[in-house]
Parts: C-alpha cells; sequence; structure tokens
C-alpha cells in the first residue's frame, strides 16, 4: 500500500462539522539521528490572524504551540535539490530545501498510525482556498460525506483543505489523492491527528504554497 489505499482516506473529516481530519494523540518523536537542527531565524510572530481572498484565517495562540513546530529557518545539509519538500514523519517536520545547506522547516501533523507510508511523488498543482471533493470510496464509508463527491464542498475555514492545497501525483503522472494542505486545528500540528494528508497551520501553507511551482521539478520525499 505505497499510496492509493492510505491516501483515500485523505482529508477524512471529523464527524464534527466536517473541519478537518480524525484526530488522535500520538505525539512526534525524536529528530532523525543526524538531522541538524540549529535555527537561524524563526517565525514564531507570523501567526496572527490573516484576511485572504475575503476570508479571515484566524490567528494561532503559538505561545501554545510547541516552539520546534514555529516555521524556522535551519541548517539542513542534504543532496536533494533546492525546491524540493521533504517530510520526515517521525519527527513531524517539513523541509523546504533552500541553497547554501539550509531549509524552511514547519511543524506538522501526519497520518495516524495505520495510515503511514513513505515514497516520492511531484506537486502537479495547487491550489488557494480549494474545494473538496472526498473519494465515492470514503462517501460508501460516510454517507453523510456523498454530496460532496461531485459538487465538492466550497472554499472556506470549515473546508478540510484549509486555505491552500498542494496537489500530490506519482512517477506516472496519476493523482495519488494525497495533498499538503492547511488546517485551523493548530493543536493537531505534532501529532499523528490524520487519515493519511499532510497538514499545516494554515499561516504557514500560505509561506509554503508562496515558495512551490507546480511541475515535476516540485519533487516531495516522505521519509518514515
Amino acid at each position: 500500500m505505497r499510496f492509493r489505499n492510505a491516501l483515500l482516506l485523505c482529508s477524512l473529516a471529523a464527524t464534527l462539522g466536517l473541519t478537518g481530519c480524525s484526530q488522535t494523540t500520538t505525539t512526534a518523536g525524536s529528530p532523525t539521528e543526524g538531522e541538524k537542527v540549529a535555527t537561524n531565524q524563526i517565525f514564531s510572530s507570523n501567526y496572527g490572524p490573516v484576511e485572504d481572498h475575503g476570508y479571515a484565517v484566524p490567528g494561532v495562540p503559538i505561545n501554545r504551540v510547541d516552539q520546534r513546530f514555529h516555521r524556522q529557518i535551519v541548517d539542513y545539509p542534504t543532496k536533494e535539490r533546492p525546491g524540493t519538500i521533504v517530510v520526515n514523519t517521525p519527527s513531524r517536520f517539513l523541509y523546504y530545501v533552500l541553497p547554501g545547506g539550509k531549509a524552511v522547516r514547519y511543524g506538522i501533523g501526519v497520518g495516524k498510525q495505520g495510515f503511514a507510508w513513505e515514497g516520492e511523488a511531484y506537486v502537479a498543482w495547487k491550489q488557494e482556498w480549494p474545494t473538496w471533493h472526498p473519494p465515492k470510496e470514503m462517501a460508501e464509508r460516510k454517507p453523510e460525506v456523498a454530496r460532496y463527491v461531485d459538487a465538492g464542498m466550497g472554499p472556506g475555514i470549515g473546508n478540510p483543505l484549509g486555505a491552500r492545497a498542494l496537489y500530490l501525483f506519482n512517477k506516472e503522472g496519476k493523482d495519488t489523492l494525497f495533498r499538503l494542505h492547511g488546517t485551523p486545528e493548530w493543536s493537531s500540528i505534532g501529532t499523528a491527528a490524520s487519515s493519511g494528508c499532510i497538514r499545516l497551520m494554515n499561516q504557514d501553507i500560505m509561506d509554503l504554497y508562496s515558495r512551490v511551482r507546480p511541475g515535476r521539478s516540485a519533487r516531495v520525499v516522505v521519509q518514515q
């Protein structure tokens, strides 16, 4: 099960209002061995409320989020080319590789136990304030989302994809149904809280979105 079975559950909404993926309480482990975490710059002041395309993005009480999950520039020596996205699932970090052995590091929420995966993909396209279309397989299990399969859930804070979504395709050019997306559920960052997708605080997915140029060169590597 490389992508599809686990990723069909991507963006699984909680029964309370379909505002995000299902929650657990599993927290992050230790950083990966050999990972350099020296912080060069931290952006803890960048989580205030934002007006974006007519939508009001709530501020994050960032003092209640472990500081290691705040957006920051870190030392990150790697063989990956600048522009590559590396998702380190155990440590709950996403790295956007910069030149000169640096990276932008974001805190993330990852798939809960049983939905873990690893592999490579690329960002085929991206969308501001996306519409959510749950797969038909999800609608068969959860009839309450069936009406969104074709019509979609319109954009907004309650949409499971949040303010931005990056759509991942495999090397054959097929949609994996896996997304990097936003969430207002800041307390889920650093946990295994979703049914497959990688979630970032809305302020962070907006920052990542601005850096990514879709195409096969926008490589995504997911590590377990």
